[in-house]
């Protein structure tokens, strides 16, 4: 009897809706990926303090809030889940302000 594991959470946060669904429908061709997704990193922090992700992905330039405020309001909430930020361009400084 084979015992399917439980899929990969992840979360996806952007402004743009039209990215929101082609990031999830892209995600999830993987199998044992599952996509939540939002427009809001307001939101975004209430569902990651849920616990339920395995992982979360962030877009870095966001009008109520960008990726480097939610990665860091993440980690003051206590939360350890692995957290990657895109931006559409090579910004080093972007790194450096996550790391």
């Amino acid at each position: 009897m084979h015992v399917q594991a439980a899929p990969d959470r992840i979360l996806y946060v952007d402004d743009e809706e039209a990215l929101l669904d082609l990031g999830r429908m892209f995600l999830e061709r993987e199998d044992g990926i599952a996509v939540d997704v939002t427009a809001s990193p307001h939101e975004a922090l209430r569902m990651i303090r849920t616990g339920r992700y395995d992982a979360v992905i962030s877009d870095y330039q966001m009008p109520e809030m960008d990726g480097i405020e939610l990665l860091k309001q993440v980690r003051e909430a206590g939360s350890r889940v692995p957290f990657i930020i895109f931006t559409g361009r090579g910004r080093e400084e972007v790194a450096i302000e996550a790391l």
